[in-house]
């Protein structure tokens, strides 16, 4: 199993320790890491410039198709960057004839069959939940998480396609492979705040404050993440909330025994 790992501009920047977890965990099951010359996902000029955003979207996806490998995600943001490139290319031809011409001043063609998978996915669908039981040694039952999905995961389903946008499993699943119990907490759905820090940081905190009191309310005893925006939001507050923070990978490479320091711990 081998894909090109997409690791954008956030998690060095500000979650170094997302990737640490991830690259470790991942390792430890089996699934081969290729790093490529990535640039920019394109996310952050996708609602000034499209085609710009497009363009920078696109000739990742070509680096990744000239090795013949799929692109997996650790940042939801990236994820739907990414994923609404391909969405284009593939329902508009003149998206695609223009990408075309313009990948082609570098001599890169970007393959129908190339895709982008999250994180969550991956562990879920192609590692699977049995073989991440078999491999846990410490169980994490002591930890009560409240999973965190981030908006890009989801929304808009058609276009990222990871899991029912209304009633997700998939990451509840995955926390409770580890032994660690899901919560279900009635806002685990809702924005974080963090695409509002800039604009309105008043009403972004105001919507971190009311999801992390609604997770502590329901009984989690920690918020589990897996996108680095959410990670950057959420984390300052945790503790004031009474609840710590955790990426996924962090809980799972626990769980897999992997030494904490690995795990950016």
């Amino acid at each position: 199993m081998k894909f090109a790992l997409f690791v954008g501009c956030k998690i060095p920047a500000l979650v170094p320790q997302y990737e640490h977890a991830a690259r470790s965990v991942l390792g430890r099951l089996g699934v081969e890491l290729i790093d490529l010359d990535f640039g920019c996902c394109g996310y952050p000029s996708r609602h000034l410039r499209l085609d710009a955003s497009l363009a920078l979207a696109c000739r990742n996806l070509a680096k990744a198709s000239a090795r013949h490998l799929d692109v997996l995600t650790l940042c939801q943001c990236c994820y739907g960057s990414l994923r609404h490139a391909l969405h284009l290319l593939r329902h508009e031809p003149g998206v695609r004839v223009a990408v075309a011409q313009d990948l082609a001043k570098d001599d890169l063609n970007l393959s129908e069959t190339t895709t982008v998978r999250h994180l969550l996915d991956i562990l879920a669908r192609d590692v699977g939940f049995d073989r991440i039981r078999a491999r846990v040694i410490r169980d994490q039952h002591r930890l009560r998480l409240a999973a965190h999905y981030g908006c890009h995961a989801l929304r808009p389903s058609d276009v990222v396609d990871l899991d029912n946008p209304h009633a997700p499993t998939v990451f509840e699943d995955l926390i409770r492979a580890t032994g660690a119990a899901a919560i279900d907490w009635p806002r685990r759905l809702d924005c974080c705040g963090a695409p509002l820090a800039e604009t309105n940081p008043a009403l972004s905190a105001r919507l971190r404050e009311v999801k992390l009191a609604d997770a502590r309310a329901a009984g989690a005893d920690t918020m589990c993440t897996a996108c680095p925006f959410c990670e950057a939001q959420l984390s300052p507050a945790a503790k004031d909330a009474g609840l710590s923070t955790l990426l996924y990978p962090q809980v799972l490479g626990l769980a897999l025994g992997i030494a904490p320091a690995k795990l950016g711990l």
